[in-house]
């Protein structure tokens, strides 16, 4: 589903050049669950970035569902973003005025969708991830396990092919981490490809591959390490 050939993604020129990125390649099939992980400045973040489209490789080529992403423009990008694409982040990125409901329904706005359909959907997949009793709470009164299960009923309400998921559990309990991390094995068993970063290795023993980055390259890529399904 997804294949990098050579990508790298260079900062600034001259003295002050970086390399986020130099020359990786990877490929990953639909229905993976696998972490990448890595030390700050690794480039896991950058390679979030331009599997999520948010960012475009400085060479290289990226390859989503056959399409080539780097020759698109910004609003097939976009479109890509919103329908392909599910983001779950660490902060969740709620917006505070609206509830669980109205914030599950934002992405599927440009979708075309009467908004009886958005609320229907909506409410579908908030029970889908348990939060069905919760459709009028405002973020301000779920805990952070309730608003990440919004933030992932958000993500996953357009019934995008791939999650891609930035330190999911960064802000939560050891519990609670397990109870999100035991969601996204349920939506990977139900065929969903998983992506997620981590620098937790409990966090990435929950997938069935992990990817280790160290200064901008692929540096190990197992596929050894088994679901974990014990309390973290």
């Amino acid at each position: 589903m997804i294949q990098l050939e050579k990508i790298s993604k260079v900062y600034g020129n001259g003295d002050t050049e970086v390399r986020a990125l130099w020359e990786v390649n990877l490929d990953i099939k639909a229905g993976e669950y696998l972490a990448i992980m890595g030390q700050s400045g690794s480039g896991k973040s950058t390679m979030m970035h331009i599997l999520g489209c948010l960012d475009r490789p400085t060479s290289g080529v990226y390859r989503l569902q056959g399409k080539d992403i780097a020759q698109l423009d910004d609003d097939e990008r976009a479109h890509i973003r919103n329908r392909s694409i599910g983001f779950v982040f660490q902060e969740f990125n709620l917006l505070p005025q609206l509830s669980a409901l109205e914030n599950v329904m934002l992405p599927m706005v440009y979708g075309g969708l009467s908004v009886q359909k958005r609320k229907e959907q909506a409410t579908e997949v908030l029970e889908r991830v348990g939060l069905g009793n919760r459709l009028k709470n405002r973020p301000n009164e779920l805990s952070g396990g309730q608003k990440q299960r919004v933030a992932i009923a958000r993500a996953i309400v357009n019934r995008p092919v791939l999650i891609l998921a930035d330190e999911p559990t960064g802000a939560l309990d050891t519990t609670t981490s397990q109870e999100v991390m035991n969601l996204f094995s349920e939506l990977n068993q139900q065929g969903l490809t998983v992506v997620l970063v981590t620098h937790e290795l409990d966090v990435a023993s929950f997938t069935e591959r992990v990817i280790l980055f160290r200064d901008g390259r692929v540096v190990e890529d197992p596929h050894t390490l088994p679901m974990r399904t014990a309390i973290l």
